[in-house]
């Protein structure tokens, strides 16, 4: 229970709440959607610059394990989301599969706000995790494409371009490889721009979201009980999982409590663009509420404590 209180007595979480609240007493609080994404650009870039000096200051041969499992369960978990969608959430298969590939990608925010619970926690994390999102945002968006089977012609190449060209992609990948040029020493000249302020960026993020959030909630009544189960039981059955395998290639508590917070997140930036393209039949009530409206709040109270502790457990 410590755990799960530090987690949600932080400012990113406490700013999500605020969201929340803003939309449920019918608040005139508004982020304008060009400073929304401001935001995201600082955040992703700051997010791949970190990681970018992280990567060159690890040896090749550490990241073996991690790069192979990242890809091995960015194919598990968008197959074992579509069978539970489809059997259990009885969801038709277009849907399913929609749903399939945000479970398969990663929630960047998501990935922060575990990176901040671990600081919290006091857990050092592995400082390659920035590179290991990059690579798990695509396998999964693929195979749950491919799992629909009615993308319209040329749907599936134009989706996945708009990923590997979409912000989230491009901005990780730019950052880490502007990060692993430079190095620490001359990352070190921005920041003051792109380090010491990236909590405060991240709570009117958060912010922002948490009314996004708020709105989806109200989606959660035509969902059904069933989807609303299979949003919760998702990210726990894929992060603790992830989160065991990580410690068995070697990352330490922290890192391999992030890994499962990655892995048990669902995509609402990447994988929403690609369906939106490729299955345009997909309803977006049902991918978007799953996604921002169940999974991202689970993670930010139950998952990322709950990741923890199977981290420290298992270290």
């Amino acid at each position: 229970m410590d755990l799960v209180f530090q987690n949600l007595i932080s400012p990113v979480v406490l700013a999500f709440l605020l969201g929340i609240i803003a939309r449920a007493v019918r608040s005139d609080l508004e982020i304008p959607s060009a400073i929304y994404q401001a935001l995201s650009i600082y955040l992703l870039f700051a997010i791949g610059l970190k990681g970018g000096v992280s990567l060159s200051q690890t040896p090749p041969s550490e990241l073996l394990g991690p790069i192979a499992l990242t890809l091995a369960l960015g194919v598990i978990t968008p197959l074992s989301a579509f069978l539970l969608l489809n059997k259990f959430g009885r969801l038709d298969q277009v849907n399913a599969a929609a749903c399939a590939a945000h479970y398969g990608s990663v929630s960047a925010v998501t990935f922060v706000a575990a990176l901040e619970a671990v600081k919290i926690a006091g857990m050092p994390a592995s400082g390659y995790l920035p590179a290991l999102v990059a690579i798990l945002e695509i396998p999964g968006i693929i195979i749950g494409l491919l799992l629909a089977r009615q993308s319209k012609p040329g749907g599936l190449k134009t989706a996945l371009h708009e990923v590997i060209t979409g912000k989230s992609i491009f901005l990780m990948m730019g950052g880490l490889a502007i990060g692993w040029a430079c190095g620490a020493e001359k990352i070190a000249t921005v920041a003051p721009f792109f380090i010491a302020p990236f909590k405060g960026v991240l709570c009117l993020f958060l912010l922002e979201l948490g009314m996004v959030a708020a709105s989806r909630i109200r989606d959660l009544k035509t969902a059904g009980w069933r989807l609303i189960v299979a949003g919760c039981l998702l990210p726990t059955i894929h992060g603790s999982v992830a989160t065991i395998a990580a410690t068995m290639v070697g990352m330490n508590a922290g890192g391999a409590a992030v890994f499962g917070a990655m892995v048990g997140s669902a995509s609402y930036i990447a994988a929403p663009a690609a369906v939106r393209i490729a299955l345009p039949k997909a309803s977006p009530g049902i991918y978007l509420t799953l996604s921002l409206g169940v999974t991202f709040p689970f993670n930010l109270a139950i998952g990322i404590p709950l990741f923890l502790k199977i981290a420290q457990h298992f270290s």
